[in-house]
């Protein structure tokens, strides 16, 4: 899996870019009837679709052959449409793409705007929709205490974000988990009474969250290492001559590129995208990545060290993976909780509620890591981190005193009575 994974990481990357790049190019040829020539000449045609209104032609005439007449579908378009949204229908042997639709829908609702504009008789309709035609494109500006500024995107960080707290909750998790089942195969396989008369308990306990927490950290390392490398590899050999460059240059909608309004609007949207485009790139430059990097690394480290030490007293506690369901809900409630609270940090990083659940250590490493892109203030993030240091030693004491008792526990399903009974043991 350490070698496998990087590929499928690789494929998220690869594979969208090959389906936008590769769809399908089969020219579509529609013909385009109505009940009159009140919608002639209203779809303009596109590099993939050519729309061909057929005067004095009914849906029932092409209905059964057009097929045969070379068109790919019938689009019948009513006079009723102005006040019937749903008075138009695409007649095809197959399943039309989302973009074909788009772009029929689009044309047709700027043409019935324009049909109820003129219902007003306002004199050079057309020309006063050209000139009020605007747009907006807020650009965001951090300045710091010295006066300094620069572009930030928040788009770029809600996603940043989202990648953070997501993946601090599967790494959290699934190493944490591994500690447990660790714990609980040399409890059944009787091993650990053996290793358990030459060292400590807790430096048993200690040895296996250690041990895993380092190979979840090369692992991790090489997951990132292979995935970058086999994504540039298939991008230079694999992917077509361009394939990245068209990326960035795909509109964000069918309609919107060819909606008709000429080839001055469809170079316009380009233009307009590559304009965002190079606003998120920059904003990605502008990014704190030091801090970014260091407060991941720390939260999982330590959120790792915490809820592992969670699992390996559960692990010590009971004598099979089924047993552990009545324990394991306290502890994964808490993760859940805050991985939920890292998605509605990305719409208020500067809540009350985000705010807390980056203090308390059981959520602390999935939403801090979620704030860090939006600026957190200096002294939250110490305070934090203080905050976690101190609960890491708490906890893994606590761990330790169940551990030492429950390794050696066998036939007797455990209560939360007992387990505060082993915290209480003294000596």
């Amino acid at each position: 899996m350490t070698l496998l994974t990087p590929f499928l990481l690789a494929l998220i990357f690869v594979v969208p870019a090959l389906m936008m790049t590769n769809q399908d190019k089969d020219f579509k040829k529609i013909a385009v009837v109505g009940d009159s020539d009140l919608y002639k000449d209203v779809i303009p045609d596109t590099k993939d679709a050519d729309f061909e209104f057929l005067s004095g032609t009914t849906l029932n005439d092409l209905k059964g052959n057009f097929s045969e007449k070379g068109y790919y579908g019938v689009l019948y378009v009513s006079d009723l449409l102005v006040d019937v949204p749903n008075a138009v229908q695409l007649i095809s042997k197959n399943q039309p793409p989302i973009g074909l639709l788009d772009h029929i829908s689009y044309s047709l609702k700027k043409e019935i705007e324009k049909k109820k504009l003129r219902a007003y008789n306002i004199e050079n309709l057309d020309e006063i929709l050209k000139s009020v035609s605007a747009s907006v494109d807020i650009q965001t500006i951090k300045i710091d205490n010295e006066g300094g500024t620069k572009k930030t995107s928040t788009g770029f960080a809600m996603a940043l974000a989202y990648m953070s707290g997501f993946m601090m909750y599967m790494l959290v998790f699934m190493f944490g988990s591994q500690v447990m089942r660790g714990v609980i195969e040399e409890k059944t396989s009787r091993i650990v009474e053996v290793v358990i008369s030459s060292v400590k308990p807790i430096q048993l306990m200690l040895g296996k969250i250690i041990g895993i927490a380092l190979v979840g950290l090369t692992q991790f390392s090489i997951w990132v290492l292979l995935t970058l490398a086999i994504v540039a590899v298939v991008q230079s050999k694999v992917l077509p001559e361009g394939t990245m460059e068209q990326m960035q240059q795909l509109p964000q909608s069918f309609a919107q590129a060819e909606s008709g309004a000429g080839a001055a609007d469809a170079g316009k949207a380009v233009e307009t995208q590559m304009t965002e485009f190079q606003s998120i790139f920059a904003s990605a430059i502008n990014q704190p990545w030091g801090l970014i990097i260091f407060t991941f690394v720390f939260y999982f480290i330590t959120g790792y060290l915490l809820y592992a030490s969670l699992f390996a007293a559960i692990g010590s506690a009971v004598d099979n993976e089924t047993e552990t369901q009545q324990f394991m809900l306290p502890v994964t409630i808490p993760i859940i909780l805050a991985l939920f609270v890292a998605m509605a940090t990305m719409q208020n990083p500067e809540s009350s509620l985000s705010f807390w659940f980056s203090l308390i250590p059981l959520t602390s490493p999935i939403v801090m890591v979620a704030r860090i892109p939006f600026d957190v203030p200096a002294w939250q993030i110490a305070l934090s981190m203080a905050i976690m240091l101190v609960t890491i030693v708490g906890t893994i004491w606590m761990a330790a005193r169940i551990y030492r008792t429950g390794i050696l526990m066998y036939g007797k399903k455990t209560s939360y009575k007992e387990i505060w009974k082993w915290l209480t043991y003294k000596g």
